[in-house]
């Protein structure tokens, strides 16, 4: 099997957790990414085992899995492609349960261009709140004449 050149969005899912054990808990065992993704610890083992061939990750023993700075990049870029989508989708509103459906849904699925423009138009709105305010009553209006 061909080591992986850009990671699927399951492996990307697998990177990304990694990623939040290891800084909420200084490590990350097989058993912990698998309770966390709620996958069988087999299937966790079969992905290890492809993200260590890529170049992602390395097992240390009694240290569990480490990402090596590749798979750190990765899981970093996924961390702030999450926080950009839930720094936009916040401004407007949405609950946290639809933002992290809609996020999951999304969030491997944006180009760097688009990433980029809702980082930009978040941002507009974050320095112009009346502009925001009037999209949202404009949005309201069109809500109560449904």
């Amino acid at each position: 099997m061909p080591a992986m050149t850009r990671p699927s969005q399951s492996a990307e899912d697998y990177l990304e957790r990694i990623h939040e054990l290891i800084e909420a808990k200084g490590y990350a065992r097989v058993a912990d990414i698998a309770a966390s993704l709620k996958v069988r610890a087999a299937s966790v083992t079969v992905m290890v085992q492809k993200l260590s061939r890529a170049g992602y990750v390395e097992y240390e023993k009694y240290r569990g899995l480490i990402l090596t700075d590749k798979g750190r990049g990765v899981a970093r870029d996924i961390q702030n492609r999450h926080a950009t989508l839930s720094r936009f989708f916040s401004l407007f509103g949405l609950d946290a349960a639809t933002q992290g459906e809609d996020i999951e849904g999304i969030e491997h699925h944006l180009s760097p261009a688009t990433l980029e423009m809702l980082s930009d138009l978040a941002g507009y709105f974050e320095k112009n709140p009346a502009t925001l305010r009037a999209f949202q009553k404009t949005r309201a209006r069109k809500r109560s004449r449904s």
